[in-house]
């Protein structure tokens, strides 16, 4: 039953997520544009780290578009439940993990095929990375996206309104953005700040992601980002789910 409840809701919300095709396309738009007019600025610049400026750029505008995409995730459900909709499916026997599965599977898809666009376009630019690499990317932004939107939708069915959710999301995403060396390696900054960094998830993600661009495989960054990933991802599906079960019950 949990599978067939979270196929038929996986179904019911990518086809709404198909049919809006200019904001599939428009949600790629911002890591594009840093790809375009901020990925020139890098070339041959010493930024402390192997391979080339777009193996270490690109990693980080995957995780960037998980991070900035799955975490405003919640305003979509804030409008089911002005709608009644979340209450309709709330009464029903539906497995109230299918109810959050449905939804950030979804959200994985999208974003994991905009991280293809993203990709493609770099690889337009100049990144050159092995295959194995950008596969790993891929499956480090779904995980990713599968742990905010969770977050994001648990945070949201606590409240009513997008105008207390969303500078509530926008104080947690910039310092992740900053601390988590999205743009540049944090072994560029100060000491202080790169160990101030280490406290932040994200940061094992990004440099597991890039370590993967350059084909290296083997290396601390990629167990510690694989298993921060992971373990990020259940506890963050634990929590959607025990919301999910008890708000407004």
């Amino acid at each position: 039953m949990l599978l067939h409840d979270t196929a038929l809701l996986y179904g019911r919300y990518l086809r709404q997520s198909l049919r809006s095709r200019f904001a599939l396309l428009f949600g790629v738009l911002m890591p594009l544009l840093y790809l375009l007019f901020f990925g020139p600025l890098l070339t041959g610049l010493p930024l402390g780290g192997t391979g080339s400026s777009w193996q270490l750029l690109v990693p980080g505008l995957l995780l960037q578009l998980g991070l900035f995409g799955a975490s405003f995730a919640g305003f979509a459900i804030i409008i089911e439940k002005g709608q009644g909709v979340v209450e309709r499916m709330r009464v029903t026997p539906v497995s109230r993990l299918a109810l959050l599965l449905g939804r950030v599977l979804r959200d994985a898809t999208v974003f994991v095929f905009q991280a293809v666009l993203l990709v493609l376009a770099a690889l337009v630019m100049g990144l050159r990375a092995p295959l194995a690499g950008v596969l790993i990317g891929f499956a480090f932004v779904a995980l990713l996206t599968v742990s905010l939107a969770a977050l994001s939708y648990a945070l949201a069915m606590r409240m009513e309104t997008p105008q207390t959710f969303g500078p509530a999301v926008n104080a947690l995403t910039m310092p992740s953005m900053l601390l988590s060396g999205l743009m540049l390696p944090m072994t560029l900054g100060p000491a202080w700040l790169d160990v101030l960094s280490h406290l932040m998830p994200f940061r094992y993600l990004v440099d597991a992601v890039r370590d993967a661009y350059v084909g290296s495989y083997a290396t601390a960054h990629m167990l510690y980002g694989g298993v921060v990933a992971v373990g990020f991802a259940v506890l963050a599906v634990t929590v959607g789910t025990r919301v999910f079960r008890t708000v407004g019950a």
